[in-house]
């Protein structure tokens, strides 16, 4: 019986296979396919969830040759193949933030992480005792793979800190106020005592930038290519180091400025003042796009969430502040009752807001939650020495901090994006992906006109767009007058059939050329006329002027 069952199994278990159609000469084809109805059909994903992971418009028209042409649609074919499989795969994307659960999540001390975690994150809690040449200023790359640190007195330093690979150490033999990278990790700049300069990833100087004196802070827009400082005498600059040029220079008029934070999303920045104000600053404006009456006393510090929509900032009078920034109104404050006055500030990825208390940080959670107010901190870590500096590093759980003795790398569960787009900021690039990453970067490159508190473009001036268009097209297809020119017969093959067209074309050329020039001329000309004349007494237009003959 038992063997009877198998059988009948073993039976129930036969794939049948439906035989081809008859080959039209009438022979027979004795190959199979399987039923259609067993064919597993890939379901279509969502044009909205495609349109996420597309990098820009697709290329349209047609090229000089075919083969040209073709070898566009394929590569348009294969973008599209990869924004579908990446939209497909964000099921796969199970990688999560960490968390601390429970109620008193402050007493938990970096010991007690690095006892009970696994050998890659023990090694991501580690301190350089470096107290010759601090209190340090730090600085980590948008991928979150290379750190800068930079001593008050000269010590700069770029390495891999996950790998603890040195690039390069060098002293530049005084005074550093401020250290940030550029738009790759073989580029930085450092503010010194005068000037500021741009040292490459093995300590070699590359420019010093003499009209950056005296500069108290560092910004770097990425997308943008804009190297923005602030200096001791109130002076706002944007040096574009793709040119090399100084864009915008700003006499802010308010005093020093040693506080100041960008906003990534809009790429406005933000200036803290003595007075209590934070005004909001881009390179196209001589004024503030904005003013906030924060605080009735000096600002100490000023960050910006990563979603660009709420700013914290610290006083003297022992204040911690949240502001909305689409309505510039205050959300909630926080008063500390403590002897020492809250300092420095810095948002996570992932919303987590770090403070210090001259040598303790505090790591607060739902900072900007309107519902309810956290109390307690997540965490809590006191250091050895008076707090400087501390970033929080993209795509990790660390927060580096520099202080006078050195630097400390410490874990901060949730802090960091677990998932990162290789597009747009890669932690494990290699040389050539970077070569194509900064290539990309620059035919990417955005204006900086285009720096505005409004995000999204709203209004567009349509007829002076047109205006322009068309003054620029009748310079470009200006047609040549017809010119009755019989050239001269040659000797020796000059009076050919094709020589004769080839120099009236180049006759009809040089009368055009010599039409363009002259308009160009005579537009200068008037323009240095209305500029002269602007400002004369007895030219202004008058009301008599409309019973004037016109010239038509």
């Amino acid at each position: 019986m038992e063997q009877q069952s198998k059988q009948t199994d073993s039976k129930m278990k036969i794939r049948y296979f439906k035989p081809k159609e008859p080959d039209s000469k009438g022979g027979g084809k004795f190959s199979f396919t399987r039923n259609p109805e067993n064919v597993i059909k890939e379901r279509p994903v969502p044009e909205h969830k495609v349109e996420k992971w597309r990098k820009g418009e697709a290329s349209w028209g047609r090229a000089r040759t075919s083969f040209h042409t073709r070898k566009i649609e394929a590569k348009e074919e294969i973008y599209e193949k990869v924004a579908e499989k990446s939209a497909r795969s964000e099921l796969l994307r199970t990688e999560e933030p960490g968390v601390l659960e429970g109620d008193k999540t402050f007493q938990i001390s970096q010991s007690d992480i690095k006892s009970q975690a696994d050998e890659s994150t023990q090694q991501k809690i580690f301190d350089l005792r470096l107290n010759q040449f601090g209190p340090y200023r730090i600085d980590y790359t948008r991928n979150g793979r290379h750190l800068l640190i930079g001593g008050a007195k000269g010590h700069v330093a770029a390495f891999d800190w996950q790998t603890k690979k040195l690039h390069c150490e060098i002293n530049v033999m005084e005074s550093v106020a401020d250290i940030k990278w550029l738009h790759q990790e073989t580029l930085f700049a450092v503010a010194q005592k005068k000037w500021v300069y741009v040292y490459d990833n093995q300590g070699i100087e590359l420019h010093c930038l003499k009209h950056l004196d005296s500069v108290l802070r560092l910004e770097f827009l990425p997308y943008h290519f804009l190297l923005c400082s602030s200096s001791n005498k109130g002076y706002l600059s944007y040096l574009d180091v793709s040119i090399g040029k100084e864009v915008s220079g700003i006499s802010t008029k308010q005093g020093r400025l040693d506080v100041m934070a960008l906003n990534s999303q809009s790429a406005v920045i933000h200036l803290g003042h003595p007075n209590g104000t934070v005004s909001l600053w881009t390179p196209s404006l001589k004024e503030p796009a904005a003013k906030i009456l924060c605080h009735t006393s000096g600002i100490r510090d000023i960050a910006i969430d990563p979603t660009g929509l709420y700013m914290a900032t610290t006083s003297l009078d022992r204040r911690l502040k949240i502001f909305d920034l689409r309505t510039f109104r205050e959300l909630s404050r926080y008063q500390y009752q403590f002897r020492q006055c809250p300092g420095l500030l810095d948002f996570s990825q992932k919303g987590l807001l770090a403070l210090n208390r001259d040598n303790v940080v505090e790591v607060y959670k739902d900072i900007t939650a309107t519902s309810h107010k956290p109390k307690k901190p997540y965490l809590f870590h006191p250091c050895d020495k008076l707090v400087t500096d501390f970033m929080f590093c993209p795509f990790e759980d660390v927060l580096g901090i520099g202080h006078g003795l050195g630097f400390s790398s410490i874990v901060i569960p949730g802090a960091g994006e677990p998932n990162y787009d290789a597009y747009e900021a890669n932690p494990f690039q290699s040389k050539s992906q970077r070569k194509q990453t900064e290539v990309r970067m620059l035919l990417d490159k955005v204006q900086p006109e285009m720096i505005t508190l409004q995000t999204s473009i709203i209004d567009v001036d349509v007829e002076t767009a047109k205006a322009r268009e068309e003054e620029r097209l009748k310079k470009k297809y200006l047609k040549p007058k017809k010119i009755d020119f019989t050239p001269r017969n040659k000797m020796k093959g000059g009076s050919s059939g094709a020589k004769i067209v080839q120099r009236k074309k180049g006759f009809q050329e040089q009368q055009t050329r010599t039409a363009i020039r002259n308009i160009v001329r005579n537009k200068q000309i008037d323009g240095k006329m209305d500029s002269r004349n602007k400002n004369r007494k007895g030219l202004q237009g008058s009301a008599l002027d409309r019973l004037k003959k016109k010239n038509v």
